[in-house]
């Protein structure tokens, strides 16, 4: 019920995001969904992609400085109080977020909601049991 996520740190300049997604247009690798932070000298650009060992190849290949990091997918209904009714089951049950990013397949299902834990098998037992959906990474990658 995990998801493997590519965090890559790049140079905060014109053209680094471009040179990314080019390598992986290049190794045919399909990005899922993304997420941009920035400071004032460096991002962390996180991908979900349809290969993580093809895309790690390739970026390591090219000098990049990444880490793969475990996520956890959770579906929600796309309509007002969806995320919060996900962000309650947590508090309550004492689970942290470190960070979450989402996205929408098509306007008016459900939404996708990224979610980074600093303990996440307990946060997906936490989500299962009060009958939230956790998605596999196979489900994400487009297998």
């Amino acid at each position: 019920m995990k998801v493997e996520q590519i965090s890559i740190f790049l140079e905060n300049k014109p053209g680094g995001l471009e040179e990314v997604t080019r390598i992986l247009k290049d190794a045919q690798i399909n990005i899922r969904t993304l997420s941009l932070a920035d400071t004032t000298d460096f991002g962390i650009l996180r991908l979900i992609v349809n290969n993580v060992d093809t895309a790690s190849r390739v970026l390591k290949e090219r000098g990049f400085r990444f880490s793969r990091t475990t996520v956890v997918a959770v579906e929600v209904p796309d309509r007002p109080g969806g995320l919060h009714s996900i962000l309650e089951v947590l508090s309550k049950n004492g689970i942290n977020v470190e960070y979450l990013y989402a996205f929408v397949e098509r306007s008016g299902e459900n939404a996708v909601i990224i979610f980074r834990f600093d303990t996440p098998d307990a946060a997906i037992d936490v989500l299962q049991k009060n009958g939230l959906t956790v998605l596999p990474g196979a489900k994400l990658y487009g297998l």
